[in-house]
């Protein structure tokens, strides 16, 4: 079994994020940089059916060398080999030119399963992994929280949330699938595993030598522009309820409740 796993690297969920000048972008100093959690489960998922059924997995990722970093997380976990795209002219693309680097890579390899996360956690756009089915024309199932792989290796069983029910979707092989929360649960990259990683190959490759022109890329190459980013308001002040027992406190606060707040 042939399986590819496309992952980004994203700032860590408890990093504080400012906004840059400008109002469009963010201050990328200072960040600590992770591997998309949606994308976490792809990884483990795609080891998993390595270990069941065999073959072997390949990690795509695209962006700085920094990307190098979650690469290797997922060459330590138990993936095969991987491939960083990094070029300059790739800074500020949007989901529709990430697909197309990452579907010029996937190309040339051989594959029956790509994983990529639902969603990434920085832009929560959720558009790459139908952007890259489309590109490569093969079937995408989102949302996947299971998934069985034929006993012949043709076809694949998906479960997917929906409305508060369960939906069973197959699909014959190759296929993309968009892991959600709840598929598994990620391992944690051993000693062992980390010492194998900086053995295991890691390709580089720019635009150029994937034949794509860079006037597609980067921020005037967007067909989807930022426009601006506002932080959330900020939250009003708590308030103590005043009273000497608990019986003044109560009436005080459906008092609040009712002539401020406007809630009853």
């Amino acid at each position: 079994m042939k399986i590819i796993v496309c992952i980004k690297q994203v700032p860590d969920t408890e990093t504080q994020i400012k906004i840059a000048p400008g109002g469009a972008a963010i201050v990328t100093d200072d960040i600590k940089w992770v591997m998309n959690p949606y994308d976490e489960f792809g990884v483990e998922e795609a080891l998993r059916i390595k270990e069941k059924l065999g073959g072997d997995v390949t990690v795509v990722g695209l962006g700085p060398k920094r990307v190098t970093e979650s690469i290797r997380t997922a060459l330590a976990m138990g993936a095969d080999k991987g491939v960083l795209i990094n070029d300059p002219a790739l800074d500020g693309s949007d989901s529709l030119a990430v697909s197309k680097a990452l579907a010029a890579v996937i190309k040339g390899l051989e594959f029956d399963i790509i994983f990529t996360g639902q969603r990434g956690i920085d832009e929560d756009q959720g558009l790459v992994g139908a952007c890259l089915a489309d590109l490569l024309g093969i079937p995408q199932v989102s949302l996947a929280v299971k998934v069985e792989v034929a006993a012949d290796g043709k076809s694949v069983k998906i479960n997917r949330p929906v409305e508060g029910q369960t939906l069973v979707v197959e699909a014959g092989l190759p296929v993309l699938i968009t892991a959600q929360k709840g598929l598994n649960e990620p391992r944690y990259a051993s000693l062992p595993g980390i010492m194998k990683a900086k053995k295991k190959p890691l390709e580089e490759k720019t635009l150029k030598d994937l034949g794509l022109d860079p006037a597609e890329f980067g921020v005037a190459g967007r067909r989807l522009k930022i426009m601006q980013i506002t932080p959330p308001p900020a939250r009003a002040a708590g308030r103590i309820v005043q009273g000497e027992t608990p019986q003044e406190k109560a009436v005080e606060l459906a008092r609040l409740l009712h002539e401020e707040a406007k809630l009853i």
